[in-house]
């Protein structure tokens, strides 16, 4: 049996440049994501039932808040306008966007590729959108998800158009 020796035809391949920090904060970014929509899923499918959506009106009607009284009838009337039957569609938006979420998270914790791109498909999409709702009803909030969400695709664009090391082949076995 022979072992490969170093020589001149093949140098060394270069290793692949570290970007882990910063595909491990986005990961983290998408697992939290990933954990409220979830949330919101469970939520949303508890107030499927009438008895507990019924429930979460009657508490918000009698619930004393004078800071955000018009806010509170206002998110009862939408509440009773939507009926507990429209809460299983939020339910399964919610897992499929955690679904998504969860993939990206896990293909840029595992450092893949594929990760980087699906990330920036999947986030740029909603840009125009989050832009859009971001000047028409501007939060904080929306403002800070939007400029994560940018920096986050140019990020990941940045490191993914960088050159790849070839695979290392497999190797030849003995006869």
């Amino acid at each position: 049996m022979s072992y490969p020796t170093p020589d001149s035809a093949h140098p060394p391949v270069p290793a692949p440049p570290q970007h882990s920090l910063g595909l491990r904060i986005i990961a983290i970014y998408k697992a939290v994501k990933t954990v409220g929509l979830i949330l919101i899923a469970i939520f949303a499918f508890h107030l499927n039932k009438t008895q507990n959506f019924e429930h979460l009106v009657r508490w918000l009607e009698h619930l004393s808040l004078t800071d955000s009284n018009s806010l509170r009838w206002e998110l009862v009337n939408a509440l009773e306008t939507m009926g507990p039957s429209k809460f299983v569609a939020i339910g399964i938006v919610a897992l499929a966007y955690a679904a998504i979420f969860a993939t990206e998270g896990t293909g840029l914790w595992l450092r893949k590729h594929w990760a980087e791109w699906f990330t920036v498909i999947a986030t740029g999409s909603l840009i125009p959108i989050e832009l859009y709702e971001t000047v028409h009803k501007f939060n904080w909030l929306k403002l800070g998800a939007l400029v994560a969400n940018v920096a986050i695709v140019i990020y990941l664009v940045r490191i993914a158009m960088q050159p790849r090391p070839p695979k290392a082949a497999a190797p030849e076995s003995a006869a």
